[in-house]
């Protein structure tokens, strides 16, 4: 569905607009647009791949001109640009608001303007029962598409999303911290030793997003099934694959964590498709029609229970070593150790 097409990478210069560059630059695609703030990244990029396939357009999710201009003539749109940092976006939740609910709202907007085929808007499982600014800008963004998809003719753009957990070794997340603690001879900081996180790598992520261009109906969230770990667990992973004897040091929850994260909740459950690998929440087909908010009900819901951390499967010792290893950033930083 790719050939000869461009696609349009917003926050392109990411992890993820990476691990979708060594996806694609290889195949038949014709243009791979990156679309982000960050000059140095995209100059970084550029001389690192030397591809005429990829195109760079300095711009900001939340400048409307800057992202009309480079959705002209492009089929189809990854949207990643997003704050995801959860102490920043709680420092500055209005911040967190214009990128990832009015910014959003701006590339849906270019997209249909032009005639984009189909455009996938990434989520988080931090969106599912928010308690902070950066969940809840992302629960916004997530119904922002989503009426976006009810009010535009799906056959000219489709509009889905992806909801999915944590991308071991992205920018911020714990795997990189526990490495440079370990190497730098510091206690591994454990907020609470029992707390779960889903875990998949960047090819995980990008299967998540393939698969929801090719499946998805209009308004349609896709969530891939992922295993889960104790964070505890990891730490002491980590310590056995660096053949390391850190101290781990419990520092408690910080403000804005959960002890699990969630990817459905048990309402989405209720009407979610087992797809073997994935989950489809179709959209909510009450339109403007306002009975089922007030007359009508779904007694299926009481009976089920979310999809969270805690009740996927739990990655053994073992497993969750193997889990680590698939992680190029985690190979990559044991061949730096053994060589030291």
């Amino acid at each position: 569905m790719f050939k000869d097409k461009t696609l349009l990478i917003t926050g392109g210069t990411g992890s993820f607009g990476n691990a979708v560059l060594n996806r694609f630059i290889n195949s038949d695609i014709g243009e791979i647009r990156i679309f982000s703030r960050d000059e140095k990244k995209q100059d970084d990029m550029r001389k690192e791949y030397n591809n005429e396939k990829i195109k760079f357009f300095i711009g900001d999710v939340r400048d409307a001109g800057s992202i009309k201009y480079a959705m002209s003539g492009v089929d189809y749109v990854f949207h990643a640009a997003a704050l995801k940092q959860v102490p920043s976006c709680e420092f500055f939740p209005l911040e967190a608001v214009k990128t990832n609910v009015l910014g959003a709202d701006n590339v849906l907007n270019a997209a249909i303007e032009a005639g984009v085929k189909k455009i996938v808007c990434l989520s988080t499982d931090k969106a599912v029962y928010p308690i902070n600014a950066m969940g809840i800008s992302k629960a916004m963004m997530e119904k922002t598409f989503i009426s976006k998809a009810r009010s535009v003719d799906g056959n000219k753009t489709l509009i889905c999303g992806t909801r999915y957990g944590n991308v071991m070794a992205s920018r911020g997340s714990v795997i990189p911290l526990f490495i440079s603690q370990i190497k730098n001879g510091q206690p591994l900081t454990v907020t609470d030793p029992d707390m779960t996180r889903f875990l998949m790598n960047l090819d995980e992520a990008i299967d998540l997003v393939v698969f929801a261009f090719e499946n998805a109906s209009p308004g349609d969230l896709m969530v891939k099934k992922s295993p889960a770990c104790k964070i505890g667990d990891l730490a002491q992973a980590l310590k056995a694959l660096f053949n390391a004897d850190n101290e781990v040091r419990v520092i408690g929850v910080r403000l804005g964590e959960k002890l699990y994260e969630t990817l459905l909740t048990r309402e989405e459950s209720a009407c979610a498709i087992d797809m073997q690998d994935f989950f489809r929440v179709p959209i909510e087909s009450a339109e403007l029609n306002y009975t089922k908010y007030f007359n009508d009900g779904n007694a299926l819901i009481g009976s089920m229970q979310e999809y969270n951390s805690n009740n996927t499967h739990q990655l053994s010792m073992d497993e969750l070593k193997e889990k680590l290893l698939s992680c190029k950033y985690v190979a990559d930083e044991l061949k730096l150790w053994g060589n030291q």
